[in-house]
């Protein structure tokens, strides 16, 4: 049986770094100074430096204003459909500059004839969509097999991998191109509420390409495993509102995900997390940096060392938490370190709440 690889990565993100300013504009929706000083502490301890948008740095006005441009008026946010007519522009726009930047990471030819086309998104909703969008941009044979995976949340690359690797099962000759693009900015809600908005701190806009074909080069996917946590399911909600989509994400996320590794350590069998593994059995962690708190969850209850999770916190501190984009940003950290042969696991939690994970190994 043939086995699956991720032969390369390319990621993107739009030009302008908003973390900063945008910060400062949510801060200053918070009428009580007290709220405003607990908004201050988490934005100091969240592990963030660097958030990109769409929009522009210089549309970026001062905390009364937030862009130039009109799209964001104080009092007035833009509708759902105002944002999902520019989501179709942009969400093209950077996910064709993943694309070439996947043309740098892996030899021309094997990017061409395209069998599969998978692609992942769950901030935007257009028909036809940004799949077929791709089929134009890129020149993809007008047969291409597509698959469109939304609004799965942060854990929905995994998903899109599994499809890749089921197809590469199937069939040795086929060539998977999975695209991820989150444009988590277009969602930016006009409110006091502070657990609305730490949730809105943590996000930031992001796009990945991967090529998975039979060929031995890259990450070698082992196996897939989706476990849901029970009695969750309201800890990570993403409903569509009036005014965007809106966002919950509950500050126990963090304590049923210790929760839940802790109690899947204790249980053996090929079923659990680890697969009847230890933490010792893997040299590489690809865990999906929903934020400092998920990520320190992860490291307490695995046990694992400060290092073993450095690529993912990198990752969040110069990025963001790009939703589904961001554990392809980690693995490839991974494809630029070249750890021949070193074994891992991913992990990504979304909505469900779900843990998402796949064994993979690095190829000689």
């Amino acid at each position: 049986m043939a086995v699956a690889h991720i032969n390369g990565i390319g990621t993107a993100v739009p030009e302008h770094d908003i973390h900063h300013p945008i910060n400062a504009v949510m801060r200053n929706m918070i009428p009580d100074q007290r709220t405003r000083q607990v908004f201050d502490r988490m934005a100091e301890r969240s592990g963030i430096g660097h958030r990109y948008s769409f929009m522009h740095a210089d549309e970026i006005v001062n905390e009364q204003d937030i862009d130039a441009s009109g799209f964001y008026p104080r009092g007035n946010f833009p509708s759902t459909r105002a944002r999902m007519e520019l989501y179709e522009i942009e969400a093209l726009r950077l996910a064709t500059r993943a694309v070439a930047a996947l043309q740098l990471e892996v030899p021309m030819a094997m990017l061409e004839s395209i069998t599969h086309l998978v692609v992942v998104s769950c901030t935007g909703f257009t028909a036809p969509g940004l799949d077929l969008q791709l089929v134009t941009a890129l020149g993809l044979r007008p047969d291409v097999q597509r698959t469109l995976i939304g609004f799965m949340g942060c854990s929905a690359a995994v998903p899109a991998l599994r499809v890749a690797y089921q197809a590469v099962h199937a069939n040795p000759a086929a060539r998977v191109l999975v695209v991820n693009l989150e444009l988590c900015s277009l969602h930016l809600q006009e409110t006091p509420d502070l657990n609305c908005l730490l949730s809105l701190m943590l996000f930031g806009d992001g796009a990945s390409a991967a090529l998975v074909t039979a060929q031995p080069t890259g990450i070698a996917m082992l196996d897939f495993l989706a476990i849901i946590i029970p009695d969750s399911n309201d800890l990570i909600t993403w409903h569509i509102g009036d005014q965007g989509f809106n966002m919950h994400l509950s500050g126990q996320v963090p304590q049923r995900i210790n929760q839940t590794l802790r109690e899947d350590m204790k249980r053996a069998g090929a079923n659990r997390i680890l697969r009847g593994q230890q933490v010792k059995d893997f040299d590489l962690w690809a865990i999906h940096p929903g934020g400092r708190s998920v990520l320190d969850a992860v490291q307490n209850g695995l046990g694992l060392s400060t290092n073993d999770l450095s690529s993912s916190r990198r990752i969040l501190n110069n990025f963001g938490n790009m939703s589904s984009a961001t554990v392809m940003f980690v693995l490839q950290d991974f494809l630029h370190q070249q750890q021949h042969e070193a074994r891992g696991l991913a992990m990504a939690f979304g909505p469900g709440m779900v843990a998402e994970t796949f064994r993979f190994q690095m190829a000689s």
